[in-house]
Formats: structure tokens, sequence, C-alpha cells
């Protein structure tokens, strides 16, 4: 595998991607601001640059590339497969009660084989804005195979939370969802993920909830009691809820190892509308970081990727982490990046971007969740 990389602060004319078209790419990943995706002229230039290579990308709230953490750019990066077999799926989004309809049409285009070869790995990008991770999740995972592993991420929007993009060779939308799956055997995909927050105060029961909005704490009005424990934070709902996530606890009190950002609040409801879904009958716990924490998680999520042993030749990083920890970390962010190209070592690539929800197996095994404040990685290379 092949890769190469360029970072601009604008929308490439078709020239300016002759780097990229010179690799031959059967792959492009696009992650760039929302200003950059409103353009036009985008998706034409790329395309009538760069073939019939795939596109695949989204809106950021930060872009992540060899240079580093950046924002108001574009990173598009090439790949060229020895041996390429890679499908391009898209559905629309009807509205976040779709996301589990939509997870299943995703799934329904990219099940069959390839060229005789079962999918092996399934790469997905939405819109960050109105929709239900969880269950886009669950729908994928219920028209695939269980050995199929799935990552990605949720599209950025600078942290505004109002509306985001993904790209395709079929179009830049607002309501797209894109997904690319990978079937070769020969490529390597590997996962790792952590987040490095720390609890603090009681566990609070979920005493009533629906899908991804959280009603009541103990009995209470959610948005009330979430309030009170951000103090002179609260008059900067729902952005200052990026820096104070939940902890998902089981009805045992015990971690599940999911976090869950505040997207939205309802003060008429009293309700808050958070990223994925919550254990019924569980219990919440606040959570905060530092920087070092924050650091710390994401050397331990490249760490994980290497515990079967190392990957040689050239290799690509996919990085999604949450817009929260880019927050926290303010000035110090490139930290946690630079953190995973020292244990990924010289040949590794890096791109991705900062978002409003990242998809990712846990360390334990396959199985799919939707994560929040948390530093995914998805590593492509090929086997000799």
């Amino acid at each position: 595998m092949k890769v190469t990389q360029i970072t601009l602060d604008h929308c490439p004319e078709p020239a300016e991607l002759a780097p990229l078209a010179a690799l031959q790419p059967q792959l492009v990943l696009a992650f760039g601001a929302v200003a950059r995706f409103r353009d036009a002229a985008l998706l034409g230039n790329l395309k009538a640059a760069l073939g019939e290579a795939t596109l695949a990308g989204c809106t950021t709230a930060g872009e992540i590339g060899n240079e580093g953490v950046s924002d108001g750019s574009l990173v598009l990066t090439a790949l060229h497969f020895e041996n390429p077999a890679l499908r391009l799926a898209c559905t629309d989004l009807a509205g976040m009660d779709d996301s589990q309809a939509a997870g299943a049409r995703l799934a329904a285009q990219l099940s069959a084989p390839l060229g005789g070869m079962a999918l092996r790995q399934v790469l997905v990008l939405g819109q960050g804005v109105a929709i239900n991770g969880s269950a886009l999740i669950e729908g994928l995972r219920s028209g695939l195979p269980a050995e199929v592993s799935i990552s990605g991420g949720l599209a950025g929007d600078g942290g505004a939370f109002t509306q985001s993009y993904t790209l395709s060779n079929a179009a830049v939308s607002d309501r797209q969802l894109v997904a690319l799956g990978f079937y070769h055997p020969r490529t390597v995909v590997r996962h790792g993920s952590f987040h490095g927050w720390q609890p603090f105060g009681p566990a609070r029961r979920v005493t009533r909830s629906e899908g991804n909005v959280l009603f009541e704490l103990d009995g209470e009005p959610a948005l009330a009691v979430y309030k009170k424990y951000l103090g002179e934070y609260a008059s900067g709902l729902p952005g200052t809820g990026l820096l104070f996530p939940f902890e998902m606890l089981g009805q045992d009190h015990q971690a599940v190892g999911l976090i869950r950002t505040i997207l939205g609040v309802d003060e008429v409801q009293g309700s808050l509308v958070l990223a994925g879904d919550i254990v019924p009958d569980g219990y919440l716990r606040l959570m905060h970081a530092s920087t070092d924490s924050l650091v710390d998680g994401a050397e331990a999520a490249a760490q994980a990727l290497f515990a079967g042993g190392g990957v040689d030749g050239e290799k690509l990083a996919l990085l999604v982490s949450c817009v929260g920890r880019k927050l926290v970390m303010g000035a110090r962010v490139d930290e946690e990046v630079e953190a995973v190209v020292d244990v990924m070592g010289a040949q590794a690539q890096v791109t991705g971007f900062y978002s409003n929800g990242e998809i990712s197996p846990n360390l334990e095994g396959l199985t799919c969740h939707l994560h929040n404040q948390t530093m995914t990685i998805t590593l492509l290379a090929e086997q000799g």
C-alpha cells in the first residue's frame, strides 16, 4: 500500500491534486472544515483530477493530518492498494428516527462478496447532527456477519452542532451516510480506542429515557440535575457539555466502557439529547479530564493496535477523536496526535478528524459501539 497526502486551506483546483493523481489511487479520504465542503466546486474538481478513485469524507471540528491538527483546512489522503477490493455504499438519512434503518440499508449494499471475497471491514462516516449513532451501528450490525468489524465516526461542524456534511462520489450532503467496505484478505485492519477521562460525583440512576434522550435522573429532570453540577458552565450549554460528559454504568454500578456527550438540551421538557443510546435503568456519572490524561489515553489507544505484534511496511492510521477532547486540550491538542505517531513509527501516516461521535470496536473484541470523548484509531495496511 502507498499513501500520499496534501493539506490545503481552500478548495483545490484540479491541477493542485496532481500529487494525489500520480499515485493512481483507488481511494481518497477527505476531511475538512464546513466552509471547504460548502464550496460548490469541491466534488467536481476531485472527480475531474482523480478519475475513478472512490471518494469518502466528512466535515470536522478540526482536521488531523501528517502536519498535525488544523482548523479551516482540507486534508486529502490518497491510497493505492496492491490488492484493491473496495465497495462504496451511500444512503440518505430521513431523520434521527431513521438511523437504524439507514444502517441496515448500508449493510445491504455491502454484505455481498466482491470478486469472490467476503466483507472484512466497514468504515462508516455519518453526519453529526440529528442522528442516533448507536442506532446506526445497530442497523449495520443487524445486516452484517458477526466477524465484520466496523469503525468510523460522525462528522463535526466546529462544535456548532447545527449542520455537518459527508462526501462521496455521488454528492456532498448534510443528509448522506457513507460507508466503505474492505474485502481483500491481504488488507490489514486493526483498532485501538481509549478515553482518559476521570469520573467525579455520585452515580445517578436513569429513571426515564427514550433511546438517546435522557429525561430523568433519580426521578428529577435530567437537565436540572446536570445544570446543578455544571454551575457557571451551565449558561454555555449545549457547547459546555463537551467538557463534562457522562460515563455509563450498568445496573451493578460497573462501568460499561462507554461515554456519552450531550448534543442538545430541551428547556421545556428538562431533557438532554445524548450522542447515543443510554443503558435503560442503568446509572450515569459525570466525568472530567486534564490534557495529560487525554494524551495518555491517546497513547494507550495506539499501543493497543500493536498488542498482537507489529505491522510492516507503509500504513495509514485513521484517527477519530472527539471535539470535547480538543476543547479541553486547547493549544496542546497536537500532543495527542504526536503521542499516536510516536507509537506507530516512521512508516505510518495519519489522517482523521475531530468528531461528534467515534465508532470503534471495544478493545475486548469486534463488537462495535458509539464512543464519545474517545480517541479511536483504525489502522490500514497490506500484508506482503
